[in-house]
Formats: structure tokens, C-alpha cells, sequence
């Protein structure tokens, strides 16, 4: 008996071993045909151009073609399935803001897929903050005029969004919970609707992305009187921090990241972590995404899962406060 338990425990390490030594020839040889990047958005926003220009440099350098595979609907969670249910090889990818995968755990009541355990990250490649602006109109130019107008006037105020759900809408809840203000949101059909209205003074109030609201505020269209991130932006250096003003939650750069199907061999994780920061690093794609107001993050997977579990406990928190839900 306990001579065939030895042979057993032997044969258990040998089949160790050479899955081991499987899964390095795999990473060894990977990869060996193209790999389908999912980005659950439609083409032309910033997830797309992301994952175009990610697609381009990453294919480059691994000598394989990527394909960008735009999969819509239902605020990101259809395409975010397909990628959990497809094969965990490392042939199919998935492009996502680290908001969106977060919120929508939280904000649907039923998924198809496991936001916790089906999917893993392999980097958030860059981040972009988000700016509160103001219309001009408004007599405030900071935060703490902003909070005395939205008492005084509150019925007057509204604040435009991107959608009910969307990264912006719920960073402003969050903005509104921890500073008392109440101002009515107006939800529209994406980013530029919001912006437009907010230009043409419809609205008062915004939480913008930075790479959006940057042209209008340089340009004195919109007002600027915060930041989110833990530093202040470099380009707008006396806008002060959300966490300068007291406002906790936005000091870690969240951004858009890889992921991959949890399965997925590490190996092959480990060389898709190497090829994505060698790419968001490189010289033309640093420079581009900077221009356009993003900050390169470029960091592991372990760094991009704690960054994961930190923001689905916060967001969780926020809509339940909120009492916002979707289906």
C-alpha cells in the first residue's frame, strides 16, 4: 500500500513537470497565429483608439497580427462575456476602462460572467483623469463656491453625463456624497452630447474625461476648477486635487487595461504584460497619449488586480448610496 502511494505521488510530479514544461514551450512559441482584442464599445471612442493603437505596436513587435474585435451592448457587459466564455489560450483579449468593468459589476444585477473570477488583468495601460468644469456663466471658480451655489440654487443646477452608469456620472455621485451637494443629474446618449450642452450652457455642471474636456477648457469654453489623481495634472498645474480638497477616492490612476481569460497560461500573461508596457513605453505612443491628456501607467498584474478589488468595493459602496440599478 504504501509502495503504491509512493509511485503515485511520483507520477504526480512527473504530470506537474511536464505541464510546467508545457506551458513554457507554449509561452516559448506564442504567438503562432492572430489574437483577437475585444473592445465591448463602439469603434471611434477612446477605448477603440486605445485598442487600435495598442493592436498596431504590440502586433509589430510579437511579428503577429492583432485584431481589434468591437463586440457592443449593454453598457460594455456583452462584449466583457464574450471575452470571459472565449478560450483561455491567449488568442482572445480584452480592452476595457478599469471603471467600466468595476461599475458594471456592481450596477447589474445579474451577469452573464463572474467580474471576480473569470477574467485576469494584464496591465492598466494608461490613465486620463476626470476634471469638474463649469459653464462660464456660473459665478464659481472652485470647489467651495461650487458647494454654496449648489445649496443656495439647488434646483437650478444640473450636471451632464455620459449615460446613467458611465465612469463620470458615478465619480460625480461620489463628488456629491462626500460634499453634501445635491444637483440634478441629465444622462445623454455618450460623452459628446454632454459636452456640446455643456458648452452651449444647458447644463452647468460636468465631470469630464480629461483627453474630452481638455480642448474646451483651454480654449475658456468650459471653466476647470478640479482634478482627480493623487498629483496634480501637469498641464493644468494650479488646478488643485479632488484629494487636495478632501474629496477621497479618486488618488489612484484607474484607466483602461488588458485582460485576459482567467485560465490563461502565466507564462503567457507574463510575455502579454512585457509586450503591452514595452508598447504603452514606447516613444510615439508615449507621447501620443500624453498629448491627448492620458498619464502611462503601465503596471503589473498583480498591481492592476489590487487596483480591481479597491475599485469594485468603491463603487459598490457609491451606487448602493446612490440607489442606482440597471436591469
Amino acid at each position: 500500500m504504501k509502495t503504491s502511494r509512493i509511485k503515485f505521488g511520483c507520477l504526480q510530479l512527473v504530470a506537474c513537470s511536464l505541464c510546467l514544461g508545457y506551458g513554457s514551450a507554449i509561452a516559448q512559441t506564442y504567438p503562432v497565429k492572430p489574437i483577437r482584442l475585444i473592445v465591448p464599445l463602439a469603434p471611434g471612442g477612446p477605448s477603440d483608439i486605445l485598442a487600435r493603437t495598442m493592436a498596431q505596436k504590440m502586433g509589430e513587435s510579437m511579428k503577429q497580427s492583432i485584431v481589434v474585435d468591437n463586440r457592443t451592448g449593454a453598457g460594455g457587459t456583452i462584449g466583457t462575456d464574450i471575452a470571459s466564455k472565449a478560450p483561455a489560450d491567449g488568442y482572445n483579449l480584452l480592452l476595457i476602462a478599469v471603471a467600466t468593468y468595476t461599475i458594471n459589476a456592481n450596477l447589474y444585477k445579474k451577469l452573464p460572467f463572474d467580474p471576480r473570477k473569470d477574467l485576469v488583468p494584464v496591465s492598466v495601460l494608461a490613465a486620463a483623469p476626470y476634471v469638474l468644469t463649469v459653464h462660464p456663466s456660473l459665478p464659481v471658480k472652485s470647489m467651495k463656491e461650487l458647494i454654496a451655489i449648489a445649496k443656495t440654487r439647488s434646483k437650478d443646477l444640473n450636471y451632464a453625463s455620459g449615460g446613467t452608469g458611465t465612469g463620470p456620472q458615478l465619480a460625480f455621485e461620489l463628488v456629491m456624497q462626500q460634499t453634501g451637494m445635491k444637483i440634478t443629474h441629465i444622462p445623454y446618449k455618450g460623452t459628446g452630447p454632454a459636452l456640446n450642452d455643456m458648452i452651449s450652457g444647458q447644463v452647468q455642471v460636468a465631470l469630464f474625461n480629461m483627453i474630452a474636456a481638455m480642448p474646451v477648457v483651454h480654449s475658456g469654453r468650459l471653466r476647470a476648477i478640479a482634478v482627480s489623481g493623487a498629483k496634480r495634472y501637469a498641464k493644468l498645474p494650479d488646478l488643485p486635487t479632488f484629494a487636495e480638497l478632501g474629496i477621497k477616492g479618486f488618488e489612484v490612476p484607474t484607466g483602461h487595461m488588458i485582460m485576459a481569460p482567467a485560465a490563461t497560461p502565466r507564462d503567457i500573461i507574463a510575455k502579454l504584460h512585457q509586450e503591452a508596457v514595452k508598447a504603452v513605453q514606447s516613444p510615439d505612443v508615449k507621447a501620443r497619449l500624453e498629448a491627448e491628456g492620458a498619464e502611462i501607467v503601465g503596471n503589473t498584474p498583480e498591481q492592476a488586480s489590487a487596483i480591481i478589488r479597491t475599485e469594485l468595493e468603491k463603487w459598490a459602496t457609491v451606487i448602493a448610496k446612490a440607489g442606482i440599478t440597471l436591469n
